[in-house]
């Protein structure tokens, strides 16, 4: 229950839903790997696509298999929010580099690293060459159509969303929420892998909020070229785009955008570039 205050009328008391968030301890052949606040669901593609994103698979093959681990540990704590994933045979395991020293939030994916070098994650894939050309007109469709399918933040107004479109066609692969922007990104990425789409040319990511460093770093590990925000982007993370030759969008709302790297690749009258936009 919780109470409304307003300008206009007396104190209302009334029943109210707010965003899940519970710890995921994810685990790779039984060893613990990083634990992650989340909104439970799709945690199988949460999982994958955090090992994508931190560079251990590329591939759906390599993704073997994934499950809870029931009953409770020695401290009598439910283990459903204990995921153990197997990689397939001749995959090699994490770098023990990898393993958080503490868990990660809901808003930060990079906390705990062992060392400030290994946030520059090499890729698989390259993003420099993709062909790809988006219509400004229809990039700036994106944001309401992500809209349009935040089932749950309809209800609770408190998660982001990830949505991956074609670039071509404008349609929606795939969307996922989340209290974390980066667990939802992780849960489109891993989708996108145990589908065996990796890479992903030719499409777009559109992330609710702002486009940091870290959310750029996983469109460039699963090898989309474009991410486009209705927010900021970091300046860490213009930055890594140009070096990588990904387009980086920010502020897309209404007609408007700002390209921040790539603008080749938004085509269209409707764009204009700010100053220092690549």
């Amino acid at each position: 229950m919780v109470t409304r205050l307003s300008e206009s009328g007396p104190l209302v008391t009334q029943e109210d839903v707010l965003a899940a968030e519970e710890p995921l301890e994810i685990r790779v052949g039984g060893r613990s790997l990083a634990v992650t606040m989340r909104t439970p669901g799709h945690d199988f593609d949460l999982a994958a696509g955090f090992l994508v994103s931190e560079g251990v698979i590329t591939r759906g093959e390599h993704f073997s298999t994934a499950r809870y681990c029931a009953g409770a540990g020695d401290e009598g704590l439910n283990t459903f929010n204990v995921l153990d994933v197997s990689l397939a045979p001749g995959v090699p395991p994490p770098d023990p580099s990898l393993e958080r020293s503490f868990y990660t939030t809901s808003s930060c994916g990079l906390c705990g690293r062992a060392s400030i070098d290994a946030v520059r994650t090499q890729s698989a894939y390259e993003v420099i060459d993709d062909g790809l050309r988006v219509h400004a007109e229809l990039l700036t469709t994106f944001p309401e159509k992500l809209r349009a399918e935040q089932a749950v933040f309809e209800k609770t107004g408190g998660l982001h969303a990830a949505a991956l479109f074609d670039g071509v066609s404008g349609r929606i692969l795939v969307i996922r929420e989340d209290v974390g922007r980066h667990n939802a990104v992780d849960k489109v990425i891993g989708w996108a892998l145990k589908e065996d789409r990796l890479p992903l040319r030719g499409t777009v990511l559109m992330v609710s909020g702002r486009a940091s460093f870290e959310l750029t770093q996983k469109a460039m590990m699963a090898g989309i070229p474009v991410l486009a925000a209705v927010s900021a982007p970091s300046s860490l993370a213009a930055e890594m785009a140009t070096e990588v030759g990904m387009t980086l969008v920010g502020f897309l709302r209404g007609s408007s955008m700002v390209i921040y790297a790539g603008a080749a690749r938004v085509v269209g009258t409707t764009v204009r570039s700010s100053k220092g936009a690549a």
